[in-house]
């Protein structure tokens, strides 16, 4: 094959060591080949980057292992083109596998131009990229810890989710403190109820009389306190959410017009993808890398099955959350979609769907900087002809056993 990139390096990231191989091109018209291990730390790595650039390295490939490759990529971009390559695409030949010979192996796909770069997203958006996946995680934690107060009070008898809608609200606060606290009359502990609840005092009676014990109340207040705290967390990394992504606040804005796309998912999908729809080429390449699409599979001129492809764990639970809220928006083209292929396909395949059809709405969005242009809960309908129309559901009647005879409204009038 032809050399494509003359001086070129393959980095084989660990976690406290990186082999480097250098290929430069050698005497004679011949490549030479040069390797080096290196620490992983900050001082090492600034060792490795001058000596890359004393090689006159102008381009460097190394894969994505965990998070290993972050302080190596992070080190060297500013001083050179930096490839970071999905390893199952560097695969080297089996019973070859050291850390010399992936480095070795790695610079020659590179200096041949079979390495593709995989994308990694501005300093900006890494930023705003970790603020986003940390609330994220703590907002599931709190899910989950809502769920062990929950498990804690059944298994004292108290039924208070069985009347109450929220059991964190300030009614529900209210009694879990004095329960805490040692109080354990029912009567004096509905009485706490506020607002509209103060109507299912005789149901709040019913539902407090259990057998909450010392040890409920030590879980029930470690885990009130927890609570507090992970709210108290969300809130400050919200605020702080806030003040990185103004500068991107017109991408979120639009991203806001798609049913089913809250301000904070809109937030999440920009620190995912970016705003700059280039570097992806086509919604369809965008939807590969997220792994929101079938795969290709075909051999012999038979096509197998193809499954979705492991993209982002991160932006997937996004575009499912945003699909399950938008197939519950009435009128729309997503909702009727999601409708569509859900009793044929099952709800998970139908959320992937959606989830799908929002990221290439995202990709259109940021590409052309337009808002969202639903097509209507109609459009499976019009996308045929009346006719057309009629005769699929004639023929559905048909097969139900029915005889159908066709008559115009005008006609009959």
């Amino acid at each position: 094959m032809d050399t494509l990139i003359e001086r070129c390096a393959g980095l084989d990231v660990h976690k406290d060591s990186v082999t480097a191989c250098v290929r430069v091109p050698g005497p004679g018209g011949g490549r030479a080949t040069e390797i080096h291990t290196f620490g992983a730390t900050t001082a090492e790595l600034l060792g490795l980057r001058d000596w890359l650039t004393a090689h006159g390295v102008t381009v460097v490939a190394m894969e994505s292992t965990g998070v290993y490759w972050k302080p190596v990529y992070y080190v060297l971009e500013d001083a050179m083109e930096c490839r970071l390559s999905n390893a199952r695409h560097l695969r080297t030949v089996p019973g070859r596998k050291t850390d010399v010979g992936d480095a070795a192996w790695i610079a020659q796909l590179l200096e041949v131009g079979l390495v593709r770069a995989s994308f990694v997203p501005p300093k900006a958006l890494r930023e705003l990229r970790n603020l986003t996946r940390y609330r994220a995680a703590q907002v599931q934690e709190r899910t989950r810890e809502a769920q062990r107060l929950d498990k804690v009070l059944q298994d004292a008898g108290i039924k208070l989710s069985s009347v109450a809608s929220d059991v964190l609200g300030a009614s529900g606060r209210a009694m879990l403190t004095a329960l805490v606290e040692g109080t354990r009359d029912p009567a004096l502990l509905a009485d706490l109820a506020k607002g509209a609840l103060r109507k299912k005092l005789p149901q709040l009676r019913a539902a407090l009389h259990g057998r909450f014990g010392r040890h409920h109340g030590l879980l029930v207040g470690a885990i009130l306190a927890k609570l507090d705290f992970l709210d108290e967390a969300i809130g400050a990394l919200a605020t702080e959410i806030a003040e990185v992504i103004h500068p991107f606040a017109p991408a979120v804005e639009l991203l806001r017009t798609i049913p089913g796309v809250d301000y904070r998912v809109a937030e999440s999908l920009v620190a995912e993808i970016g705003v700059d729809m280039a570097q992806f080429g086509a919604p369809g390449r965008l939807a590969s890398w997220a792994g929101m699409c079938p795969g290709n599979h075909e051999s012999a001129g038979t096509r197998s099955k193809g499954t979705t492809r492991k993209g982002s764990k991160w932006l997937r639970a996004y575009l499912r959350q945003a699909a399950k809220a938008a197939s519950a928006a009435k009128g729309t083209y997503l909702a009727a979609q999601y409708a569509r292929l859900r009793g044929r396909r099952g709800p998970a395949k139908a959320t992937v769907a959606v989830g799908h059809s929002i990221l290439v709405a995202v990709y259109d969005i940021l590409a052309r900087h337009q808002p969202y242009h639903d097509l209507g809960a109609d459009y499976f309908t019009r996308r045929h002809s009346r006719e057309h129309h009629a005769r699929r559901l004639v023929r559905q009647l048909q097969n139900l056993g029915y005889r159908v005879t066709m008559q115009p409204v005008e006609d009959a009038a």
